[in-house]
């Protein structure tokens, strides 16, 4: 096939070429990789806290609409409003209203999520269970209706419930606070909390 009686060349690669091109992605890719599995365990964490901080708002959400108090705890439950046991790094969270002094009133079930699913393997370290007052705050409360579910009130200073979400590859576990008033947050626990780092922890 001649074009303007030249013959065409057909371009392409060669086969030394193309083994340099893939041996240089191999290199590229193997050099990637604990950095791709570092922040796939990162988000993972932060997946898990931010469910973890969503189920504590909601839960004093619900007791200031409520006007009552609720219990929020963690479970291995796959079906809390049935069968509820309250356990620490649960793999779900469950919101329950607290018994009033009515006879014969029981723990209601409300609201519940999950955990272990959006984030296998990592590990929440905290309270089994945190209860709120009918304004919001943090209260002590033994008689909450849910089994394994025991409140009691932060002896830290400040004076705050926490929980630590960590997984083994992370290296940036985050914290969960819930103050004596009621107010939810992450936080870094690698940073202090200052004007210059205020993601860090008190």
């Amino acid at each position: 096939m001649s074009v303007s009686g030249r013959t065409a060349l057909i371009a392409g690669f060669t086969l030394i070429e193309m083994m340099v091109v893939i041996t240089l992605m191999v290199v590229l890719m193997t050099l990637a990789m604990p950095s791709m599995s570092a922040w796939v365990s990162n988000a993972k964490v932060r997946t898990i806290s931010n469910a973890l901080q969503d189920g504590l708002r909601q839960s004093q959400a619900e007791a200031l609409r409520r006007s009552r108090q609720v219990v929020f705890s963690l479970t291995n439950s796959s079906a809390p409003q049935t069968s509820l046991t309250a356990v620490a790094n649960g793999s779900n969270w469950s919101i329950n209203t607290v018994p009033s002094m009515t006879a014969g009133e029981t723990s209601a079930f409300v609201e519940a999520g999950v955990l272990a699913a959006v984030g296998s393997g990592v590990q929440i370290a905290g309270p089994a269970a945190i209860c709120f007052n009918s304004i919001g705050r943090l209260v002590a409360n033994s008689s909450t209706g849910v089994t394994g579910a025991t409140c009691s009130l932060p002896t830290t200073t400040p004076p705050t419930q926490q929980y630590d979400i960590t997984l083994t590859g992370a290296d940036r576990p985050l914290r969960v606070l819930v103050a004596l008033g009621g107010q939810v947050r992450m936080c870094d626990p690698a940073k202090t909390l200052s004007s210059t780092n205020p993601d860090g922890c008190p």
